[in-house]
């Protein structure tokens, strides 16, 4: 018996009780900035205001957008079964997501906070039979909670970073304590499936990245119109997904940049909408004119960085330039996903921090459709180079659409590895109405 893992887990259990009368502060802090619905928030303590429907139910966890778009696809495919889903999201922002594109028979809630009376609360309500975990997603008590009602875990688009490897390494007698029931682990690639199960996971598979198999996000057609009028003949290029620390370099290097290409124009669209103030402030003195999406949606003719503060709107930024910067990059965060730029035609520049997506990167660097950039001196030289040449950037445009062909697939693998979970759960609800329906039961 692993005591070690056992008294590890016991000692979290009981600091998240002594830590339960503060949650009411945190909720109010996260909502004062922006970070919950007030109207929800009670859902954070596991409380609802929904009942469980009937039949089989499936509880999906994804943590934020990217998580949520990625398997809503899946979501569509388990309940076009007949098999109910909740999905549970952390931010707001894939709340809204999911509110907008859940199919029929799925519901969303906000995610309890990971404390054994608001975990155990949301169980009793929701009685799932079982749990889908998306990519990287690892919440202790929830964990060996599932454990001991013996509700099966399975991990899709299981991603695990060198960081988290390390990490996790220096606790293997707590990981294993979590995911030592897990029946299967579908693992986006090879490396994570070594990482799963060098920590003592027993069933892990490759199914791919469920994030090659979602449709490019959509744009208004109208929005998209008004603002490529409004940039007209407008050298562009847009910085996506950018994170603290950032945005000031790439300001720096409009600025530099916008000396030799006259009319210049950088969209930057953060990461976390919410810091466009801060953004703002941090470019009072590097370039003239910034202009927020939030506060003024109609671009300006002398507007130099646009902030496109706002939701759901990436896709409609990406169909305005042919170029684009991923960020998350440049500081040491990993990287955010590369696959939507590359699939809506525009090549790809990026920095050294990839570690998120390495093979995906590996790929488009490989084929020439991305580009590394270790400092802002590169980034000017090579927007200055590509600016200047469209015919460069139509050649990697193509060579980033090849990149991407070889990883699609994702959605049926994993289908097909969660179909014998699912089987039995239609079966077992048949029985049951069948049961119930018979006089003579």
């Amino acid at each position: 018996m692993d005591w070690s893992g056992r008294f590890a887990l016991s000692a979290y259990r009981m600091a998240g009780y002594a830590a339960s009368p503060l949650a009411p502060l945190l909720v109010g802090l996260r909502a004062r900035k922006g970070k919950e619905v007030p109207a929800r928030r009670k859902e954070r303590y596991g409380r609802t205001t929904l009942s469980r429907p009937s039949g089989p139910l499936i509880w999906v966890h994804a943590a934020s957008v990217g998580e949520t778009n990625a398997v809503l696809p899946l979501i569509t495919q388990i309940t076009e079964t007949g098999t109910q889903v909740l999905l549970t999201t952390v931010t707001v922002t894939s709340a809204q997501i999911a509110q907008k594109h859940l199919p029929k028979g799925a519901t969303h809630q906000f995610v309890p906070f990971d404390i054994a009376p608001f975990v155990n609360r949301f169980l009793d309500t929701w009685q799932p039979d079982m749990a889908l975990f998306v990519e990287s997603e690892i919440w202790p008590y929830t964990l060996s909670e599932l454990n001991n009602r013996d509700i099966p875990m399975i991990v899709v688009n299981g991603r695990m970073s060198e960081r988290s490897f390390r990490r996790w390494s220096r606790f293997p007698s707590v990981f294993r304590q979590m995911f030592g029931n897990v029946p299967l682990c579908l693992a986006q690639t090879d490396e994570d499936r070594e990482r799963y199960a060098n920590l003592g996971v027993t069933q892990v598979e490759v199914t791919g990245n469920l994030k090659f198999d979602v449709p490019p996000p959509q744009a208004d057609e109208e929005q998209l119109q008004r603002l490529r009028a409004a940039i007209g003949a407008r050298p562009v290029w847009v910085a996506a997904s950018t994170h603290p620390g950032e945005e000031r370099l790439l300001a720096q290097a409009h600025s530099r940049m916008a000396v030799r290409i006259p009319h210049l124009l950088t969209i930057i669209v953060p990461r976390h909408p919410e810091r466009s103030e801060e953004i703002v402030r941090e470019m009072i003195g590097i370039v003239p004119r910034v202009q927020r999406r939030s506060e003024e949606p109609d671009l300006f003719p002398k507007t130099d960085i646009y902030i496109a503060d706002t939701i759901g709107e990436l896709g409609l930024f990406y169909r305005l330039s042919r170029i684009a910067f991923v960020g998350g990059s440049l500081v040491n965060h990993g990287g955010q996903n590369p696959i939507e730029p590359a699939r809506l035609g525009c090549t790809i520049l990026h920095g050294p921090s990839v570690s998120n997506f390495a093979n995906i990167y590996d790929a488009l660097d490989q084929t020439g459709g991305a580009q590394c950039l270790n400092n802002e001196r590169e980034l000017i030289q090579t927007l200055a180079r590509l600016i200047a040449s469209p015919a460069e950037i139509d050649r990697r445009i193509e060579l980033a659409r090849r990149a991407m062909r070889p990883f699609s697939g994702a959605l049926d693998k994993t289908m097909m590895a969660l179909n014998p979970f699912l089987e039995p759960l239609k079966i077992n609800a048949e029985l049951n109405r069948f049961n119930s329906d018979d006089p003579s039961s």
